[in-house]
């Protein structure tokens, strides 16, 4: 079964009721840092500047969620896949760290009334609680990184999450749980970017309570 993805008011309707409905998993801080990422749903207008991931007409006017390749120059997790976000801050909740880790790093602001709903806190390896809140973009938005974060852009469509091979599950040695990666053209990104992006999939998009934070992240992902 795949859902209807045209950016509209009926696929802003059926995600918002989805995650309505949906009993979030909330974890305690345990010394790690809280963050927040913003899940950020905008129209697909341009391709998605990912190796043979191809624009095809018919994703124009389609759904699509924003995905940033991180500068090199970070100290941390530098040129991985990610979605806006960071820290966040005393006395902020993860929603406004969100929207404001989105204005931040590629430009786009918008207020509370954009935000749609939260999936379940994710506790990384390298010692990160993270919130994904879903943001509802809008059509036609400019984007621009923030060169200080973000290397490059990308608008990605949701088909990409309905693909056959998703998700892709990996056994590594370090742990007894899989590492999950989602397919992106005929390259992947892994977890907890992946992990996020499969869990929206299950809640917003097919309304199945689906768990991921046991899922692993690659090795080279826990420093």
């Amino acid at each position: 079964m795949n859902p209807e993805l045209e950016f509209n008011a009926e696929l802003r309707s059926r995600i918002a009721r989805n995650l309505a409905e949906f009993e979030v998993v909330r974890h305690q801080g345990g010394g790690l840092i809280g963050a927040a990422v913003a899940f950020t749903l905008v129209e697909c207008s341009v391709p998605a500047d990912i190796a043979n991931l191809p624009f095809r007409d018919r994703d124009r006017g389609q759904a699509g969620f924003i995905l940033t390749t991180r500068t090199s120059k970070l100290s941390s997790h530098a040129g991985q896949r990610a979605y806006p976000g960071g820290r966040i801050d005393t006395g902020e909740k993860p929603e406004q760290a969100a929207l404001r880790e989105l204005e931040e790093e590629v430009g786009l602001a918008l207020d509370s009334g954009h935000v749609l709903g939260r999936l379940d806190d994710y506790p990384t390896r390298s010692g990160y609680l993270i919130t994904p809140v879903v943001v509802w973009g809008g059509r036609g938005v400019e984007l621009v990184a923030n060169p200080a974060e973000v290397e490059c852009i990308h608008r990605v469509p949701l088909r990409e999450l309905l693909r056959d091979d998703a998700p892709i599950l990996e056994s590594i040695a370090e742990s007894r749980h899989p590492a999950l990666k989602m397919p992106l053209g005929e390259e992947w990104f892994a977890a907890p970017s992946a992990a996020i992006a499969y869990q929206f999939r299950e809640v917003a998009l097919f309304g199945r309570a689906t768990r991921v934070a046991h899922f692993e992240q690659p090795h080279f992902a826990w420093r």
